[in-house]
């Protein structure tokens, strides 16, 4: 907890390991808390199957279809852009809790919606809960983990939105056969439930966030339950001084002019925007979910019927869970880097190959075989690991905002390309908008290799440096961390270690 477990620069060696069962503990709740993940992973993969059914029951146009999908996405802006706030002033835990609530109201205006007019407004009230839990969850996941376990705890979130999309396949196969759309949306309620459940029974408050607000001995009693008494008390005072070095900083900026949001405009803080910025407008200019959204209206185009069609996208859900859960494995062996380089690569040629299909118009099996590959380079990869580096790129006064603006950008690309795609396949060809993917994947991999430094096992002020290396501010900027005088006075000896 409070991202403090392993080695800090400035001390000598690592603190006393969390005891097996406080990792146990911390584990479930990080599986109770990613619930969020798997309401952002169910909403978002439900309408793939119940818009087949709900074009016939509503009359729906192109357009139409394509608003019912993309109009969560407008919600989810503006979940995303105020959950950091919300985050800030009530908690995470009880952020968390409000986030349930709206989204069980979304869904029960969705599922009893009575026309076309009212699914769109119940799918903006989804929009609104997914966004805000797709901001939140890695910011509360990277507040409770530990630094030798954070990876793999991040990586939940994207485990749990994968389990989300496959259950989601799932009930819509459950349902296809009664074209009960509304039971597709009622579904989700239940892990709403859960989640406003655990937050109300199962979860602690982020220590950081109890530290940065004033209550110590709550943050202390709880980190002593998972290790030691002097554990506890060495990891509080770090993040005491943590928070008093940002509140300085963030004194130095608001007399700058730099309040709000405009904190993460500051020097110190820009490199780490400029890459949770790019990465989450990469993960979906990149495709993915024209893939996951419309994946039975893609694969009816190579001849299957709509059962049928709805029946491979449960094998397509299925293929993202496997390579999730071992992106999960590799993620804290590996490291992130490599595996976003590994990831992008493969999705590049995969989706170029898939464009490449509709345009010599191959079989249907062979479609679907690129279509897998795509699915599983993103899910072995950029996909989870996004969402491990929002969490840690950012340091710990701007994390909540970081995080917030940059799932918010990810929710604005996210919209633009399931808005775009049909009607950019219907001007140009489908293969040749896949094509476009694998420009934007091609790019994604050059921009990575020279911006993106490793951050497994770093800590805030070490991923600081790695990242002022590759972006650097000038030699006379005061925010450099290693020059004399700077917030930290010294470098972390790690620096010039792998980058």
């Amino acid at each position: 907890m409070v991202q403090g477990f392993s080695r800090e620069p400035g001390t000598h060696g690592p603190l006393t390991e969390v005891a097996p069962e406080g990792i146990r503990r911390i584990t479930l709740w990080a599986a109770a808390i990613a619930l969020g993940g798997f309401l952002f992973g169910f909403d978002t993969g439900v309408v793939s199957g119940a818009l087949l059914y709900i074009k016939q029951d509503f009359d729906l146009n192109a357009f139409e279809q394509g608003s019912v999908v993309s109009v969560l996405l407008i919600g989810a802006v503006v979940g995303a852009t105020s959950a950091g706030r919300l985050a800030d002033r009530l908690g995470r835990r009880r952020a968390l809790r409000l986030i349930g609530v709206v989204f069980v109201l979304g869904t029960a205006i969705a599922a009893l919606a009575n026309g076309y007019l009212t699914l769109m407004a119940g799918r903006i009230v989804l929009g609104l809960s997914v966004g805000a839990a797709s901001a939140t969850v890695p910011v509360y996941l990277s507040e409770i983990s530990p630094t030798r376990i954070r990876g793999r705890l991040l990586t939940m979130n994207q485990l749990m939105i994968t389990v989300g999309i496959l259950v989601a396949y799932l009930v819509n196969l459950a349902f296809a056969s009664s074209e009960a759309w509304r039971a597709m949306f009622a579904v989700g309620a239940i892990p709403a439930l859960l989640m406003i459940a655990a937050t109300l029974w199962l979860l602690p408050e982020s220590p950081q966030w109890l530290i940065a607000h004033g209550q110590e001995d709550v943050a202390r009693r709880g980190i002593a339950e998972l290790t030691d008494g002097p554990t506890a008390d060495e990891l509080v005072r770090r993040a005491r001084q943590r928070t008093t070095e940002d509140r300085e900083k963030q004194r130095r900026n608001e007399a700058a002019g730099g309040k709000g949001t405009r904190r993460l405009l500051a020097p110190d803080v820009r490199p780490a925007l400029i890459v949770g910025l790019t990465l989450a407008a990469v993960q979906q200019f990149a495709g993915i979910n024209t893939i996951i959204y419309y994946a039975p209206t893609i694969i009816q185009q190579t001849g299957l019927d709509a059962s049928n069609a709805i029946l491979y996208s449960v094998f397509i859900g299925l293929i993202n869970l496997v390579m999730t859960l071992v992106a999960i494995k590799l993620v804290d062996r590996v490291g992130r880097r490599p595996m976003v380089l590994a990831s992008l690569a493969l999705m590049t040629v995969s989706i170029f190959m898939l464009g490449l299909a509709f345009v010599v118009d191959m079989n249907s099996e062979l479609t679907l075989v690129f279509m897998v590959v795509y699915i599983a380079a993103f899910a072995g990869g950029l996909g989870p690991v996004f969402w491990t580096l929002i969490g840690e790129i950012f340091p710990p006064s701007v994390r909540a905002e970081g995080s917030s603006l940059s799932t918010a950008v990810n929710w604005v690309s996210n919209f633009v390309v399931s808005l775009a795609f049909l009607p950019l396949a219907h001007l140009i060809g489908q293969g040749e908008t896949f094509w476009i993917f694998a420009g934007i994947c091609l790019l994604a991999f050059l921009f990575v290799s020279r911006y993106l430094p490793e951050t497994r096992g770093r800590d805030p002020e070490q991923i600081e440096e790695a990242l002022d290396a590759r972006f650097p501010h000038g030699p006379d900027h005061p925010d450099r961390p290693d020059r004399p005088g700077g917030p930290r006075g010294t470098a972390s000896p790690q620096k010039g270690r792998s980058r």
